[in-house]
């Protein structure tokens, strides 16, 4: 059985747009799971303002790459609703695809 992939997305949001980010997040991380996404967390930079994290798992790489298409685009109408509060928009939305490896 293959091991999930572990997803990080990073973006900055724009200061004055902190409180309508975070409540659509609530949307996005709820929606999250119809992806077969699961263990998400979310976090905030402690020493990057505005600097804004999520991790989660997917099953496969092409989840990953269905997944990353649909984040960094307008096309989503969930994933896209924080687009506008986004530094730089979909473009600057970081995301990576790391494998696990065993200690």
């Amino acid at each position: 059985m293959t091991k999930p992939l572990q997803i990080f997305m990073e973006y900055k949001i724009k200061p004055k747009k902190i409180k309508e980010y975070e409540a659509s997040m609530e949307m996005v991380l709820a929606t999250l799971p119809d992806y077969d996404v699961t263990e998400v967390e979310w976090f905030v930079a402690e020493d990057q303002p505005y600097l804004y994290v999520e991790m989660f798992e997917v099953p496969t790489v092409s989840h990953y790459q269905a997944l990353k298409k649909l984040r960094q685009s307008t096309e989503h109408p969930v994933f896209s609703s924080i687009v506008p509060y986004i530094e730089g928009g979909e473009k600057k939305i970081h995301c990576w695809a790391f494998q696990r490896k065993d200690v």
